[in-house]
C-alpha cells in the first residue's frame, strides 16, 4: 500500500483479548495435545504457548522518535511481560529525520515507526522521489499521542521574557530573542516557521525572510544544544520546541528547570502516528486478512500461533491503552486534549492548536530556509568614487547611508559566512580600478570581523575618482572562482551609486562576452548588483546579473538599501527571473 493509500485502522482485538493475562481471569482448557487459555470467548495461542513454554520468541522491532521512545519502551515492556517472554519487542530510539532518510532509501528494517509528526511521512515520500525510488509501503494509523509547539525558557528568566505576551509576532519583529534548532531535522522548528509565516504580513514577504535570516545566524546542532545555550545567552531567550521536549528535559532533573511559554497568538500541534511498515518479517501480510482475523486471534481449535501482523495489531492496541504512561512523559492525547502533571508545563492543554501541516507548505518553507541559511562565501565590492560624497534625499551623504546599511547587514550574517572586501574607482590601485582591502574569510574570526568593520568606518576617507564598474566586476568574478568553495554559495556583491565611467577599461559588451567565456556551471558565481541613487545604470546592472544568474536591485531611497540586502539573500532560488 502506498503512502497516500491511507485507510482507517483495522478493527482491533484490544487489550482484553491479547493482553488479558494482566487481568489474570482465565479458564484453562485442554484442546488436543496443547494447552490453551480461554480468554473473552476465544482460545488465545499467545498465552497457550506461555503455558507450555515458548519455543522461539517472536520479535517486534519498533523505531520511535527519541522524544517518545522512553514512553514506548515502558509500554513495550508491559506488552512483553503479558506474553510471559514469548514476545520480544525491541524499541529503537532514533530522530525522525534519520529514520525518514533510511526508510526513503529502502534500508529500514522494522515493523513499526512512531515519528514526531506526520510531517515526516510527507518528507519520506519527497526524499524517496528525489532518490528515484517509489514511496515506501506503509499503513498509517491514527496518532497515539500529540504535543503542542511552545517556547522554552529558563525558569529564572521567564518573568523577564513574559513582561509582554509571548507571541510569534515578537519573533517576527525581533523583540523576542529566539533559538531555532535546524528545521531540516526538527518538526517543531518546521512547524514554528510555518506559524511565523502565517503571522507575517502577506504584503511584505521580506518580513518573514528577514526573520529566517536572523534565526539562521546561529543554528544549534540539536534541541538539547539549544536548551544548553539558554544559560549563556546574553539576553533572555527562548527555544522553539514542544511540550514533550520540555518535559523530557525537566524529568532528567537539570540544574535549572525550563518552563513552556505558550504562544498567545496560537500554536501548532505535532501528532505521533502509528505507522506499520512492510520492511520486516510478514508485516506486509494482507491487510484484509488481518481485518478479518483481528477479532479472532488463534480461533478455537486451530492451534496456530498469531501472525506477525496480529502481534503488531495487538501492540498498537497496547500503545493506545498506555495513555497514563504517555501523559506521565508529557504527551497529550492524540486530539491535543488531556491534563498533565509535569514540571514546567501547564496542566491544561493550550486552546485551538492547529494540527494539520500542509505538505506543500512544509517543502516550500524548507526550501526557503535552505536557501537563506546556505553558508555564503561573498566578495563585497564597494563603490568609493567621488560621487559617493553627494547628499541623498535625507541629507546624508551616499557613503554615510551605505555605512549604516552595511553595519545592519553585518549583523544579519552568521559567523559561518565568509566575507572579503574590495573598494573600487578609476585608477584606484595603479592601473587597476579596484583595491583588495580584506581577503575572503569567516566572520566567526573576530579579528577578521573587526577588520571588515574598520574598513566600513574608513570608507569616507577613501573617496575619489570615477566609477570603474566593468573592469572591477570581471576581476571580482575571476577572483571568487579562483578560490571557489563547492560547499558554499559563492557570490560577488557589487554596491554602486552610478554607471561605468572608465574610458580606458572594457565596455559592457566586452564584459558580458568575457563573463560568458569564463562561465563554469560547476563553479557558479552569481553577481548581485545593488545600485542606489538617481545615477545608477540599472539596465546595464540587469544584463550583468542575468549573465551570471544573479540579480540586480535599485534602492531609490536611502532606507531601501537595507531592504534590498534582504532581497539579495532571500531570492537565490528564483534567479535570474526574480519578480
Amino acid at each position: 500500500m502506498g503512502r497516500h493509500s491511507i485507510r482507517a485502522p483495522a478493527k482491533r482485538p484490544g487489550r482484553a483479548l491479547i493482553l488479558s493475562l494482566i487481568a489474570a481471569t482465565a479458564v484453562v482448557g485442554v484442546v488436543a495435545t496443547g494447552v490453551f487459555l480461554w480468554v473473552g470467548g476465544y482460545l488465545n495461542p499467545i498465552f497457550a504457548v506461555a503455558e507450555v513454554g515458548c519455543v522461539d520468541d517472536e520479535q517486534l522491532i519498533v523505531v520511535a522518535d527519541t522524544s517518545i521512545a522512553p514512553a514506548i519502551t515502558e509500554i513495550a515492556e508491559d506488552f512483553d511481560a503479558a506474553s510471559e517472554a514469548c514476545v520480544d519487542t525491541v524499541v529503537r530510539a532514533q530522530d525522525s529525520a534519520d529514520t525518514s532518510a533510511v526508510l526513503a532509501a529502502g534500508s529500514l528494517v522494522a515493523d513499526v515507526w512512531v515519528p514526531e509528526s506526520s510531517v515526516w511521512l510527507d518528507r519520506t515520500v519527497a526524499t524517496a522521489a528525489s532518490l528515484g525510488r517509489s514511496a515506501p509501503e506503509t499503513q498509517i494509523g491514527e496518532p497515539v499521542a500529540s504535543t503542542p509547539v511552545v517556547f522554552a525558557a529558563p525558569a529564572t528568566r521567564a518573568a523577564q521574557i513574559a513582561t509582554e505576551p509571548v507571541t510569534w509576532a515578537r519573533v517576527l519583529s525581533g523583540t523576542l530573542p529566539t533559538v531555532l534548532p535546524d528545521p531540516a531535522a526538527s518538526s517543531a522548528s518546521l512547524a514554528g516557521l510555518l506559524a511565523l509565516r502565517g503571522h507575517s504580513s502577506p504584503d511584505d514577504p521580506r518580513q518573514f525572510a528577514g526573520a529566517m535570516i536572523e534565526l539562521g545566524k546561529s543554528i544549534p546542532a540539536s534541541t538539547s544544544a539549544a536548551f544548553g545555550s539558554l544559560a549563556t545567552a546574553p539576553q533572555p531567550s527562548v527555544v522553539v520546541t514542544t511540550e514533550a521536549q520540555v518535559a523530557a528535559y525537566n524529568l532528567d532533573e537539570p540544574a535549572e528547570t525550563l518552563v513552556a511559554a505558550y504562544p498567545a497568538d496560537g500554536t501548532v500541534l505535532l501528532d505521533y502516528p502509528f505507522v506499520r511498515l512492510s520492511t520486516s518479517g510478514d508485516v506486509a501480510a494482507d491487510a484484509d486478512d488481518t481485518d478479518a482475523d483481528a477479532g479472532n486471534v488463534g480461533a478455537a481449535g486451530d492451534g496456530a500461533a498469531p501472525s506477525h501482523a496480529e502481534l503488531v495489531e495487538a501492540f498498537e492496541a497496547t500503545v493506545r491503552d498506555g495513555a497514563d504512561q504517555l501523559a506521565a512523559a508529557g504527551f497529550r492525547a492524540s486530539d491535543g486534549t488531556g491534563a498533565l502533571d509535569v514540571p514546567g508545563l501547564a496542566a491544561e492543554a493550550p486552546p485551538a492548536a492547529e494540527a494539520k501541516l500542509d505538505a506543500g507548505a512544509q517543502l516550500e518553507v524548507l526550501r526557503a530556509w535552505g536557501v537563506l541559511t546556505l553558508r555564503s562565501r561573498m566578495l563585497a565590492v564597494i563603490d568609493v568614487s567621488g560621487s559617493m560624497e553627494e547628499p541623498a534625499e535625507n541629507g546624508l551623504r551616499r557613503i554615510d547611508i551605505f555605512q549604516q546599511a552595511a553595519v545592519g547587514a553585518m549583523e544579519k550574517f552568521s559567523g559561518e559566512v565568509e566575507l572579503g572586501v574590495w573598494v573600487f574607482s578609476t585608477a584606484r590601485n595603479g592601473d587597476l580600478d579596484y583595491e583588495d582591502l580584506s581577503p575572503i574569510a569567516p566572520l566567526a574570526d573576530l579579528a577578521h570581523k573587526q577588520e571588515v568593520a574598520g574598513i566600513i568606518q574608513s570608507l569616507p576617507g577613501r573617496l575619489g575618482g570615477a566609477t570603474g564598474l566593468y573592469d572591477t566586476t570581471l576581476a571580482a568574478v575571476q577572483r571568487v572562482r579562483e578560490s571557489y568553495d563547492p560547499e558554499k554559495v559563492n557570490t560577488v556583491l557589487v554596491i554602486t551609486d552610478g554607471k561605468n565611467e572608465d574610458e580606458n577599461g572594457i565596455d559592457l559588451d566586452t564584459l558580458l562576452a568575457e563573463l560568458a567565456k569564463i562561465d563554469d556551471p560547476t563553479k557558479p558565481v552569481a553577481v548581485i548588483m545593488i545600485g542606489f541613487g538617481p545615477d545608477t545604470d540599472l539596465a546595464a546592472m540587469q544584463r550583468i546579473a542575468q549573465a551570471t544568474k544573479g540579480a540586480a536591485y535599485s534602492a531609490s531611497k536611502p532606507e531601501d538599501l537595507g531592504i534590498v540586502l534582504v532581497d539579495a539573500l532571500s531570492q537565490r532560488t528564483c534567479r535570474p527571473n526574480c519578480g
